[in-house]
């Protein structure tokens, strides 16, 4: 185990020094054990780095709330080693950091496989909303769902020890990492920027993932120019545990085949030589084949207990809904700040809530709608002089002040997204009851309290 920095990461080396390496990057609420059975093949051809994601497997409590500071951290831990040029795995958040590495450091980059991976997970409102959850009660409520989000119900009644040992690896993790990282999950979007993915890329996923499935995977494969899929059948989000063989196999063959080579590398290491093509399985052409589809993926027989992978390719992702067109410039020679208000108050208020606000836009409301975005979002929350809790704890407080419970509502849910405790909430609005009079907090109490039920009570 090694020692860490808050700018790096926690990491275990296995294999041959002085062979090609290959990272493996987890999936969050688990630590890089998910990948132990993984190991003792990979080996054979590989230098193996598993790191944990911050607070998790007893890794300091660095939060991280970016897909991007958890890609820095690891290229800082990587440098640390001396290692310039490396394939990649990652599932679902780790598969985050892989298409980040392939976007922004493409140059280190010597293949990629995605496992249980999207370019967008789920909705931001969705995981603003776990953090709030965890914030406010811990990890049990994640630990108690963890099975039926990862694992078949056959392979969760089999196999009862490994499930009770994920259980354990959700509750000893830190809460306040878990939630950095739902921030880091609810701003990660790369759907618009898949085509610049330029790395050989494996996309695996479980025909029975319910979190990032098939469709997800779909998206990938057809927004990157050289991906191929591969669905494991009988298989959930956490696929390297579930199937073990049935995923070793299929990166060894990935990474044995797909390993670009460069003339020049820093670390002296080589690129691996092809092994000979078996014939492949080939699926029929899709007849809306992107033009740079890849042909599918050569998967070998399955062992006899082990369901045969079925690969897939051509697909064609669904369509992302149309954002709102920015209004024109306010004026020439200084930025408009549209955007960027537009960015913050979905980041704040939640992508559901300002999707009403705009569709209820019509030629009566719709400039104040503009006024809103681009002038309290735009010019005022974009400001670095007081941060977003800061900024909350000021709009409880005015909003009490100003008898505005319709507001106060949608803004204590805000709070608590901008990382506000209920206790928290409870003290700014007791000190509105002495600066903004009893009757003013008595109203507050209930339109909070409200809120704060609903938006931290777990999922039954």
């Amino acid at each position: 185990m090694s020692e860490t920095s808050p700018n790096t990461l926690q990491y275990r080396s296995d294999g041959p020094e002085d062979a090609p390496v290959l990272i493996l990057g987890p999936s969050l609420g688990t630590t890089w054990h998910m990948w132990d059975r993984q190991i003792p093949e990979l080996i054979r051809q590989w230098r193996v780095i598993r790191f944990d994601l911050p607070g998790h497997g007893g890794a300091p409590a660095h939060p991280a709330t970016a897909v991007a500071e958890l890609t820095d951290r690891l290229l800082a831990t990587l440098d640390d080693l001396g290692v310039h040029r490396f394939g990649y795995v990652g599932c679902s958040i780790g598969g985050a950091i892989g298409t980040d590495l392939a976007l922004r450091a493409p140059h280190r980059l010597a293949s990629l496989a995605l496992i249980a991976s999207s370019p967008r997970f789920g909705t931001a409102d969705e995981f603003r909303q776990r953090g709030v959850i965890v914030r406010t009660n811990g990890l049990d409520p994640m630990a108690r769902t963890a099975p039926e989000r990862w694992f078949t119900p056959g392979f969760a009644a089999a196999q009862p020890a490994i499930v009770e040992w994920a259980v354990q690896m959700v509750r000893t993790t830190d809460a306040a990492c878990y939630a950095a990282a739902c921030e880091a999950l609810a701003a990660f979007d790369v759907r618009a920027d898949l085509a610049r993915v330029g790395v050989p890329t494996l996309v695996l996923v479980g025909s029975d993932d319910r979190v990032t499935g098939p469709a997800e995977a779909r998206h990938l494969v057809a927004g990157i120019p050289d991906a191929r899929l591969a669905v494991v059948p009988g298989a959930s989000h956490l696929v390297p545990v579930e199937q073990p063989a049935a995923v070793t196999d299929l990166l060894v063959r990935h990474f044995s085949t797909s390993w670009q080579a460069v003339a020049d590398s820093s670390t002296g290491m080589t690129a691996l030589a092809a092994p000979p093509v078996v014939p492949a399985i080939a699926a029929p052409a899709a007849p809306h084949a992107a033009p740079h589809a890849a042909p599918p993926i050569v998967v070998p027989p399955a062992p006899p207990a082990q369901a045969a992978v079925t690969p897939l390719a051509g697909l064609t992702p669904p369509v992302p809904p149309t954002a709102p067109a920015a209004p024109e410039p306010a004026g020439a020679g200084r930025r408009d700040p549209y955007d960027a208000g537009m960015k913050v108050r979905r980041e704040v208020l939640g992508d559901a809530h300002v999707d009403r606000a705009m569709a209820a836009a019509d030629d009566f409301t719709g400039d104040f709608q503009e006024l809103i975005t681009r002038y309290a979002w735009g010019e005022v929350w974009t400001r670095d002089g007081l941060d977003r809790r800061t900024r909350s704890v000021v709009t409880l407080t005015a909003l009490v002040a100003g008898g505005h419970l319709d507001e106060l509502a949608f803004h204590t849910r805000a709070a608590l997204r901008n990382g506000l405790s209920p206790a928290e909430i409870k003290e700014v609005l007791l000190q509105t009851a002495i600066y903004c009079g009893v009757p003013a907090a008595n109203s507050a109490f209930k339109v909070a309290q409200q809120v704060i039920r609903e938006e931290t009570t777990p999922e039954a």
